[in-house]
């Protein structure tokens, strides 16, 4: 390339910002061809840089240090890869874990806005995606915190659990509690009635579940024979008892949509859920049960 052609190209984009071929043939008085030659060996020489987002079917040419001009171009991206644009750039950071398939296939097509990173901690490693342009310091502390508020919700997490288990080795106290409330004028607890067990193996094992952990049954619907039933039912806890709407299904692999089912009728009746089931939550479920269904128990039996 005669070397007035390539200043001349250089100078150009300088001074437009990301182009395509189309915009510099003249520049140069030559064909689109010969055009996009001597622009691809500019980039081979470190000279330019090149992006993955598409006008039409060419790339962009910009010299370093214009890659924050390249969002002048987010408008040519497709429908779901600028919703997905749209959602690093307002948060600077997303954990891979944390986000729908859709989502992360998108994250990978949009390479120019979107820089994956290998983040380890403990015995764990993650995957992050941060802002192309977000600077290295605001990253590291994002990440830090979202992995700080990892581990307090996780001890959290076990903490309930271990006070849970103690409630319950010490039914006393829940005695204790609910006779210190009906001493302070607060009405008695109605004990539920409980309904006439139907035949099946499910539903015995479903019914042991109940008389293990102390619920009582206050209604059942059977709504398929020995694999599916609703039932409003009665918890013991520290302050007295809990009324939870509970989906009992008989799956080997409940799904989302089987989820997000007993989850509208527990919003419906204004109840939390206990789903209850013997098989294992496909990997969507158990997903979606972390982020969008909250109330929501599952429960192995």
């Amino acid at each position: 390339m005669a070397g007035d052609n390539r200043e001349k190209i250089l100078q150009a984009i300088r001074m437009k910002g990301p182009v395509i071929p189309s915009q510099i043939k003249d520049v140069v008085n030559a064909d689109i061809l010969m055009t996009s030659a001597m622009l691809s060996e500019l980039t081979s020489r470190n000279m330019l840089k090149v992006s993955s987002l598409k006008i039409g079917s060419s790339p962009l040419y910009y010299i370093p240090g214009q890659e924050s001009r390249l969002q002048d171009f987010s408008n040519k991206l497709n429908e779901k890869d600028k919703r997905t644009y749209d959602l690093l750039k307002g948060k600077r950071i997303l954990r891979e874990n944390d986000l729908d398939p859709l989502t992360r296939v998108s994250l990978r097509q949009i390479k120019d806005f979107a820089k994956p990173l290998d983040v380890s901690f403990g015995d764990e490693k993650e995957i992050f995606w941060k802002w192309y342009l977000a600077p290295d310091d605001e990253v590291n502390a994002l990440i830090k915190t979202a992995i700080e508020t990892k581990e307090a919700k996780r001890e959290l997490k076990k903490s309930e659990l271990k006070e849970e288990k103690i409630e319950k080795e010490k039914p006393t106290v829940q005695e204790k509690v609910k006779q210190e409330a009906f001493a302070k004028g607060l009405p008695k607890t109605r004990k539920p009635r409980l309904a006439e067990i139907p035949e099946g193996d499910f539903v015995k094992e479903v019914h042991d579940y109940f008389k293990k952990t102390s619920i009582e049954v206050v209604e059942q619907n059977i709504l398929k024979k020995d694999s599916e039933i609703d039932y409003i039912i009665t918890l013991p806890t520290p302050v007295g008892n809990v009324t939870y709407y509970c989906k009992a299904k008989s799956k080997k692999k409940p799904s989302d949509s089987d989820l997000a089912s007993a989850f509208v009728q527990g919003q419906l009746k204004k109840l939390p859920v206990l789903f209850l089931t013997p098989g294992e939550l496909t990997k969507r479920a158990k997903d979606m049960l972390d982020k969008e269904f909250k109330n929501l128990i599952v429960k192995k039996i």
